[in-house]
């Protein structure tokens, strides 16, 4: 049976079923009418009924459940964007989000941050882990290679290295802030769970941080203005701006600019200053 017009799920699962080479998972090659798996095949490896998967593909039997997509996503073994592209059209939403833990940066992403000579840029996971970085934020905010992987988290910075709360021009406003985005970078990471222990853990060496916490404040961290006091370069205003990074939902990246050509040239100057006397 063929699948009808306007059926878009069932024309996306047959076209990804028959990209797959059929010798790769172990059934039998020879003559096919079509290229890729058969239905039952797909129904066989995503471990649900074939007649099923026929209605699904056929646009009967109603919606399939998520338990079911993500079965055959497996199948099929669909990329994550795929794996979302299958929801959309079966039930008109995302897959619930999963927590990964980042695995660090491509070289790409990399050389994007490195472009940037004079506006300091991380990279941060949803647990404000921060995994990459350029050398203007190694110069001004902080030397994220001298430190080990466990303490290059933002929010432990705030509130545990003092070096790093004096410089902030109003402390208590920052950590208020940090703590509501970060509440909500986790939540929309689906990583709840993962970030018990380190809270608990920030908890015992901040009581300001637990009162924060306790406080259930939610901010979203888009834009704004960032002041912040350098021991060389005195007071720098850096107007800061959230970006995510497309196919990789686990990190975002933060880029601090300059608000001022001044600005950016007092910067630059004392950035090759630095690299001279290195």
């Amino acid at each position: 049976m063929s699948v009808p017009p306007g059926n878009a799920l069932g024309i996306y699962l047959r076209d990804r079923r028959t990209r797959l080479d059929p010798a790769y998972f172990g059934f039998a090659g020879g003559r096919r009418r079509t290229p890729g798996l058969r239905r039952e095949e797909v129904a066989q490896r995503a471990n649900i009924s074939p007649t099923w998967y026929a209605w699904l593909e056929q646009g009967r039997g109603g919606a399939p459940s998520a338990d079911v997509l993500n079965r055959i996503a497996k199948g099929l073994m669909l990329t994550e964007p795929e794996r979302e592209h299958l929801f959309m059209l079966g039930l008109g939403h995302p897959p619930e989000v999963r927590y990964k833990a980042a695995e660090g940066v491509t070289p790409r992403l990399q050389r994007v941050l490195d472009a940037m000579d004079v506006s300091p840029a991380i990279v941060k996971t949803p647990l404000w882990d921060v995994v990459a970085w350029n050398r203007p934020a190694a110069v001004l905010f902080t030397d994220y290679g001298a430190l080990a992987p466990n303490e290059r988290n933002i929010l432990r910075m705030i509130f545990a290295d003092a070096r790093v709360r004096a410089a902030q021009e109003d402390w208590q406003s920052v950590a208020r802030f940090v703590v509501g985005a970060f509440r909500a970078d986790a939540a929309r990471a689906g990583a709840t769970a993962e970030i018990g222990q380190f809270v608990e853990e920030l908890s015992r060496l901040s009581p300001e941080f637990e009162a924060l916490w306790l406080a259930n404040d939610v901010n979203a961290y888009g834009e704004g203005l960032k002041r912040l006091h350098h021991a060389e370069l005195g007071l720098l205003e850096l107007e800061f701006s959230a970006f995510a990074v497309d196919g990789r939902p686990d990190l975002g990246m933060i880029v601090y600019n300059p608000v001022t050509r001044a600005e950016a040239d007092r910067i630059r100057a004392y950035i090759e200053s630095q690299a001279v006397s290195a």
